[in-house]
């Protein structure tokens, strides 16, 4: 078996650490020391330099601007992204312009695709659902307009925390139809000049300090051509946002754990440095094997939605056993890395401690490893091994 990338996931690889390393993570001020928003939007410049090095386009085709890569490339591009905790809708967008594509109506993708390859259109998604932990396409309604039910649709109900969504352009939302079938719907974000009537945003804050927004629909209308109606769209959108979060979890574990080395390799106690005592020695070398185990299990899943291959279970349960590693993985390391920092790490003037903020919103992105854990519980029920 060849596990080795291929030259076009290394090249994205590459364009990634041009464009990333030299970002400070704390180029924004400190969640610990605002009472609001650390910034009213995402990072423009960072989001017009990954556009430029076609960053915003890897999973788009070659024939609406983009490169036409897979999961694993993405994944990649995350990983770099998140090590030094990059402030752009990079997953969100890229994930919802690859269902747009697979999934969408002709006039939908001539409407959004080229302008997203390009980043011209910034998009996002709203995948929480009501508290965060139930299904999202279960907390709206999608009906059809008028008695003979031929009309355009009307949606009802809230998603919050829908990330990066004020800087966002357009929002895809799951709902469901009153036969229980998933939809995705396609609405303007906000204050981009298109607001429906019903629509509302409120603005929510992460513990990262960023702005989120709760989203409301009250008898919302909406054309069909900004309607997914394939049942398939919405479970596909949700296993490549949920491998990607695992992607980003890895990323920033890895720069953590290398803070946390280049920290413990300098820091002396009896006059040797804290890195030659067993007890830090062993520690880090459990991280490390965490973030190994995170990695092994991303591109298990990433490998399956890129290739489709079958397995003894759904790509679900790939991507349920990728997630419960990287929620539980991720807060070991950061919280690892806490301890070996010792009271330095909570140092607001370093950048430790945004990295915990990021790592807790990312454990708990798309449900933490419990709710994870019981839903490959389920697919092992209903798709006995052996």
């Amino acid at each position: 078996m060849d596990f080795t990338f291929s030259e076009e996931q290394q090249a994205a690889v590459e364009a990634a650490r041009a464009v990333f390393t030299p970002v400070a993570p704390d180029s924004v001020p400190s969640p610990s020391l605002t009472a609001g928003a650390v910034a009213e939007d995402f990072d423009r410049a960072l989001w017009s330099k990954a556009a430029d090095a076609d960053l915003l386009s890897l999973l788009i085709t070659p024939e609406h601007g983009g490169a036409g890569l897979d999961a694993i490339a993405l994944c990649l591009v995350l990983r770099e992204s998140a090590k030094v905790l990059a402030r752009i809708p990079l997953l969100e967008h890229s994930a919802a312009a690859a269902t747009v594509e697979a999934y969408g109506g002709e006039e939908l993708k001539r409407e959004i695709l080229p302008r997203a390859a390009d980043g011209r259109l910034a998009l996002t998604v709203a995948a929480a659902g009501r508290t965060g932990h139930d299904p999202a396409e279960l907390t709206v309604t999608a009906r059809r307009e008028g008695a003979s039910g031929t009309g355009g649709w009307v949606l009802d109900g809230v998603q919050t925390a829908v990330p990066w969504a004020w800087g966002a352009d357009r929002v895809l939302v799951p709902a469901h139809t009153g036969d229980g079938a998933p939809v995705l719907a396609v609405l303007p974000g906000p204050g981009r000049g298109e607001d429906l009537p019903g629509l509302t945003f409120t603005e929510q804050i992460s513990t990262t300090g960023e702005r989120l927004a709760e989203l409301r629909l009250d008898g919302v209308h909406l054309d069909d051509r900004h309607l997914v109606d394939d049942a398939a769209a919405w479970p596909r959108l949700h296993d490549l946002l949920a491998t990607g979060t695992c992607a980003l979890a890895l990323g920033l574990g890895e720069g953590v754990l290398k803070m946390t080395s280049d920290y413990a390799g300098k820091r002396e106690q009896f006059g040797h440095p804290i890195a030659t005592f067993q007890a830090v020695a062993v520690q880090a070398a459990d991280r490390y094997i965490d973030l190994r185990a995170m990695e092994a299990t991303l591109w298990q899943a990433a490998w399956r939605l890129s290739t489709g291959a079958g397995g003894a279970l759904p790509v679900a349960g790939d991507v349920a056993v990728a997630k419960s590693w990287a929620s539980d993985g991720v807060r070991r390391v950061v919280q690892t890395a806490q301890h070996l920092h010792g009271g330095f790490g909570a140092d607001t003037d370093y950048p430790l401690h945004r990295y915990h903020a990021w790592a807790k919103h990312l454990e708990l992105s798309l449900g933490p490893a419990a709710a994870h854990e019981e839903a490959l519980g389920d697919l092992l029920a209903a798709h006995p091994l052996g």
